[in-house]
């Protein structure tokens, strides 16, 4: 045990050892005795305490003192009597005030009516019917009599004028005092309540053995400056021992938010295969959102349960004519495809319809009528669906979506970019057909989970139809492909209920690892 003091003893900081030297000579010290003694702020008294506390060499105990004062406010109504206590003294002898008059007759504020009116009610002394305030037998019997709150002031003002203003010690209050004073704290601006925090220190038997031991107070170096590096100082100095065991603090650092995490993984991945990145506006045309996937205007996605359409602007120009009756034709009979279309009438006014993007896919659209193949392009954005929220539906999320153009591409190339991209994230892929609205051959993308043993459905692609590319004038092969990010997000971090991802749950966030995921390559 005398090695294990001796240790515990060079491993005290200064001030500890200050602290407990004090002690030792009068355990009664508080703190702000202590640091005058040893001229030292109380605030480094009280770290001290806390590390000899943890230490269990001291114990450090706290007692909070309430005590309460008159605000000018407060002194005021103490000396001329709260509001409902005047106009209760008007209708012992009135018997009733009709509420016009209340203000004239009871001689009170316009601002206080209606504090009067509650608390009247509230401590029924009287009632409001029709307009009118009568006064209750219960009423009758205050007319001589206190409350509760009246008496706390009563004992306030008196304190205040016998003892210069002292605080009252709430802990010394009766069952009365201590009513009225639940009272006075709903109303505003007639008290203070002042806390004070007196804290105690007790040596424990740890010690009271390490000053039996003894030790010398002596700075000491925590730290070298060049100085005493270049003049050999640094050899006649103390240094204090650490342990290199002891706790330390629990810190979170700062970091990006997961979902934000996972899209600049993807955006990286993207990058690193030679796409470039494209945005647009969350506010979309049915046009661009629908008809230029040759989505038919009377397909179920579009109906108000399925979509959000914005009032202002309820319309959205359509683009340069040439586009808009090659999409029309598309839509009715099919156009160069070789397609019978949709056989309808095809109406520019739907087509105007002001929505908020159900997907990004109209990125594509819009990007292949602007640019010239061959080209690789990706986006990442918010989508809007009129979902019911629940553990795995959202009316909001992240969607990314990528498509290569290109002669001599084929439905191989889709699988095996594919493939590239799920491996970077770090998940075995493997595909099944699926049919999509504006791609043909189309595919779903199921990736395994080994602790679940499972495969699960992360993404949708296809080739783009001829009936979408024919009015782009677009004359190679399109591939495209996307998948939604929350559902990755999901299972990333192993979560069962979407909504965690917007919950800012802290104690989440401050668990999940800076670093996540699989390592890019």
């Amino acid at each position: 045990m005398s090695e294990d003091i001796s240790k515990i003893i060079n491993e005290l900081h200064i001030y500890e050892k200050k602290l407990l030297k004090s002690l030792e000579e009068n355990e009664n010290y508080t703190p702000e005795e202590i640091a005058k003694n040893n001229s030292m702020d109380i605030k480094s008294i009280m770290s001290a305490a806390g590390s000899l506390a943890s230490k269990d060499i001291i114990e450090v105990a706290k007692s909070v003192t309430e005590s309460i004062k008159l605000t000018d406010e407060g002194k005021k109504y103490a000396e001329i009597g709260l509001p409902e206590r005047r106009v209760l003294n008007v209708l012992i002898n009135e018997k009733e005030i009709a509420m016009k008059d209340l203000a004239r007759v009871a001689k009170i504020e316009n601002y206080e009516i209606k504090i009067v009116i509650g608390w009247l009610v509230r401590k029924k002394w009287a009632k409001i019917d029709k307009g009118t305030i009568t006064i209750t037998d219960f009423g009758v019997e205050f007319k001589d009599k206190l409350g509760n709150d009246e008496k706390l002031l009563k004992v306030l003002l008196d304190n205040t004028k016998g003892n210069k203003d002292a605080p009252l010690i709430i802990s010394n209050f009766d069952d009365d005092l201590a009513s009225g004073l639940k009272q006075l704290s709903e109303r505003k601006n007639l008290i203070e309540i002042e806390k004070e925090t007196i804290h105690s220190f007790e040596i424990l038997d740890k010690g009271l053995k390490i000053l039996k031991k003894g030790f010398t107070i002596q700075e000491e170096a925590t730290q070298l400056t060049s100085e005493e590096i270049k003049s050999g100082e640094w050899k006649n100095l103390k240094y204090r021992p650490y342990d290199i065991n002891a706790e330390y603090p629990e810190i979170f650092p700062g970091k990006g938010h997961p979902l934000r995490r996972i899209i600049e993984e993807i955006r990286e991945i993207f990058l690193n295969l030679g796409f470039s990145e494209n945005n647009g506006s969350i506010l979309e045309s049915a046009f661009w959102n629908f008809d230029s996937l040759f989505q038919p205007q009377d397909h179920a996605a579009r109906e108000m349960q399925d979509t959000f359409y914005v009032k202002n602007p309820s319309e959205c120009q359509l683009p340069n004519e040439d586009l808009v009756n090659s999409v029309a034709t598309t839509h009715e009979t099919g156009g160069n495809t070789n397609s019978e279309g949709w056989n309808y009438k095809w109406s520019r006014e739907i087509a105007k319809q002001s929505v908020l993007r159900t997907h990004t896919t109209c990125l594509s659209t819009r990007f292949l009528k602007e640019n010239q193949p061959p080209l690789k392009m990706f986006s990442v954005g918010r989508v809007f669906r009129r979902e019911t929220i629940t553990y795995k539906h959202l009316p909001e999320f992240h969607q990314v979506e990528g498509i290569v153009a290109a002669e001599d591409i084929n439905y191989q190339n889709l699988l095996g970019i594919l493939k590239e991209f799920y491996k970077k994230l770090g998940f075995e892929v493997r595909f099944r057909p699926a049919y999509f609205p504006y791609t043909y051959l189309s595919t779903e993308c199921e990736v395994y989970l080994e602790e679940k043993e499972s495969w699960i459905e992360l993404g949708g692609s296809g080739m783009f139809r001829p009936e979408v590319l024919e009015p782009l004038n677009i004359n190679v092969p399109v591939l495209a492909f996307g998948l939604g990010i929350e559902r990755l997000a999901m299972i990333r971090y192993d979560i069962t209920d979407i909504r965690m991802l917007y919950k800012s749950d802290i104690k989440w966030l401050r668990e999940i690892p800076i670093e996540n995921g699989i390592k890019l390559e």
